[in-house]
């Protein structure tokens, strides 16, 4: 093989082994940091459920309770504040599970319910066993899993 052509495969070589580095820097400073869209995506308007005209405030959950994984047992007073949940330090719960990510998912109330949205995770929020996609209101007792913390919302 003639000297150019060897030049040109080491050179190619490189290219592709940059671009794999970048790559892999991109997803952990992703999965470290969380991505840009996250934080800048406003949350979306649930539609409002039909209710009834006299829904007394007992119905409602006082606490968010985390039933599995290793944070089992943890107890979170519910306020009219939003929860994040995820790997991040600045979480209102810090998971350290390496299926979740720095901001994983949201809990905040609206109209008297609350809602669960997840923040783009790589390996999703799920409601019962139903994965979310989109903010979805949370019934009382109904399980809450990311990755291998379970939540559920009581009175």
């Amino acid at each position: 093989m003639s000297e150019l052509t060897l030049l040109l495969i080491r050179l190619a070589f490189l290219a592709v082994l940059w671009f794999f580095v970048i790559a892999a820097v991109g997803v952990i400073r992703t999965d470290l940091f969380g991505s840009r869209t996250a934080a800048v995506v406003p949350a979306r308007k649930v539609p409002k459920p039909v209710k009834p005209a006299a829904k007394s405030k007992k119905g409602e959950p006082r606490q968010m309770v985390v039933t599995g994984g290793p944070l089992q047992g943890t107890t979170i007073t519910l306020s009219e504040t939003p929860i994040t949940i995820g790997r991040a330090n600045d979480s209102t719960l810090v998971v350290s599970d390496d299926y979740a990510s720095s901001r994983h998912a949201r809990l905040f109330p609206q109209d008297g319910q609350w809602i669960v949205e997840d923040l783009g995770s790589t390996n999703g929020t799920y409601l019962d066993r139903s994965k979310v996609t989109r903010p979805t209101p949370v019934p009382l007792g109904v399980p809450i899993r990311i990755g291998k913390t379970v939540i559920e919302l009581r009175k």
